[in-house]
This record gives structure tokens, sequence and C-alpha cells, in this order.
């Protein structure tokens, strides 16, 4: 775990890290809080807080959500929380209903952390791709990564959790789909706090991509990681935690997950028909796991 958070140049922050409220809204079982904070280069992050309204102090689990990529960089807490996009990425309040706190950030680039736009609203032309590109290309002309900045913000998410009143410190996952199963692989495999992880639609060998010329997630673009690691080592930090991997025999982006976890029996791997996108039946399999912890 340490020599790839070192690879990545990737110092965990797990500081308590304060926020705002911006406005809560009361639901069944719950509230959705609309929040900001600090990002890892003094910007600032907008995600919603979910919070169970019958949860004793330290006692309720906790899960991180990253949201997808698909094209729509207009789109981010808002598809997980089931305003905006499609249902079957609207996790948020499924787990709240359920008891846990939840929290559903913008990664940098989508929703309310694009330049040129705010909120859900698409940018015309190329400009929210562009928007993404710029902030992989510049970090790499300065030795830096996407991956590192996307970790250091999620870090700071994870810390919101894990000092939450409500939260049970011993009881604090991470998931996400696609892009969000690629983020919930690397900070899963970086951040110890996290007691379970569940990513979809994500696990792929580099080797496989490049042979089968499958494009590469911006994120993904670290010089030299595949002289020194392969998605492999990033199951095998993350366990002995408790692991659910989700894939599908036509998606192009997991298509050898199968073949990964052949030597990870502990690893609880359920692979499906179909494509890339999320269906019900997968939706529900996802729900059922994390909300077992």
């Amino acid at each position: 775990m340490n020599s790839l958070a070192q690879f990545l140049k990737l110092s965990v922050d797990r500081r308590p890290h304060q926020f705002a409220r911006i406005e809560t809204k009361s639901f069944d079982g719950y509230t959705r809080s609309l929040i900001e904070y600090s990002g890892s280069e003094d910007d600032l992050i907008k995600a919603f807080l979910f919070e169970p309204t019958n949860s004793s102090l330290a006692s309720a689990p906790a899960v991180l959500i990253h949201h997808q990529h698909n094209g729509e960089q207009f789109l981010g807490k808002s598809e997980v929380a089931g305003i905006a996009g499609n249902p079957l990425q609207a996790f948020g309040p499924q787990l709240a209903q359920r008891g846990f706190v939840v929290l559903a950030p913008d990664q940098i680039c989508f929703e309310d952390r694009r330049r040129n736009k705010k909120g859900i609203e698409p940018d015309q032309g190329d400009k929210d791709f562009l928007q993404q590109f710029n902030e992989m290309t510049y970090r790499l002309i300065k030795g830096d990564t996407l991956m590192r900045k996307v970790l250091d913000d999620a870090a700071r998410g994870l810390s919101i959790l894990f000092h939450h009143q409500l939260v049970h410190q011993g009881r604090i996952g991470v998931m996400g789909h696609s892009l969000g199963g690629n983020t919930t692989l690397f900070q899963a495999a970086t951040d110890e706090r996290i007691k379970f992880a569940c990513s979809s639609g994500a696990l792929c060998s580099y080797k496989n991509k490049i042979e089968k010329h499958t494009s590469l997630e911006m994120g993904l673009v670290i010089p030299g990681f595949i002289e020194n690691f392969e998605i492999k080592d990033l199951v095998q930090a993350i366990l002995p935690r408790d692991l659910m991997i989700v894939s599908a025999e036509q998606d192009k982006y997991s298509q050898n997950a199968d073949l990964i976890l052949k030597d990870f029996k502990e690893v609880k791997h359920f692979r499906f028909s179909g494509g890339h996108a999320l269906d019900q039946n997968r939706y529900n399999v996802i729900i059922k796991w994390v909300a077992a912890h």
C-alpha cells in the first residue's frame, strides 16, 4: 500500500476537514445536505451528504460514492443523488434509507467543479472534455498526475466521513462504477481507513487495454505505472479487507476481471452478461452487498 502511494506521490490527508452546509432537505428516513469543503489545491469541492435520521452517535456505517464519467462531465454528485441522469446510478438515497451516512462529491472537472459551467447543464462544444484533458496534461508536464489529485480530494471526503459524529470508524467503505470504479480501486489500495470497497465496470489490466486498443480514462494515465504495478496489485493491496467486483462479459472496461481474480478467491466477484452500463440486476446486487456492511 505504501509503495503505491509513494509512487503516486500521494500523502493521504487523514486530518479532520471542516465543511459548510449550503442547504439541507428532509426525506423519508434521511436528510440530504449540499455541502462544500476545500480541495487539495484550495479549490472548492461540492458534495451531497446524506445522513440517516434514526442513527445514534458513532454507530452508522458510511460510504463514499464516486460517480461515473459516461462522457457527461455535467453530471457528478447529482446523478448519485438521483436528481438527474441515470436512476441506476442513484445509490445515495437507497443506502441512506438503509442507515448509511453517504458522501457523494463532484470529481474535478465534473458538474460544479467545471471552470466554464456549473450545475447539470452541459457546456457547448468540447469545453467539458478539454478541461479534463488539460487538467491531466498540465499535471503531467510538472511531474504530477490527475490520479494523484483525484485521490487527494477523495481522501478529504473520506476524512469527513471518518470524523462524522454518526459514523462508526470501523464501518466505512467506498464504491463506484466506471470512472468511480477506477477511483474506488486506487483509493481503497492507498487508504487503510477503508474497510470495504465495491468497484463496478473498472477491473481490467493495462495490458489487456493496450492489446485491445481500449482507451484509458484520463486518471489512469500515470507515467511508468505498468513498469512497476498492474491492476492486480491494487486488488492485492486492498485485501484482506472486503472487496466486491462487478464485471460484464461484453464490457471492455472489465473484460478480463475474471482472469485477474482467479488467484484472489476471497474477492466477491459478480460477472454478468452484457455491456458496460449498469442494469437493474447489477444495481440490485451492488445495493445488497454494500447494505450488508
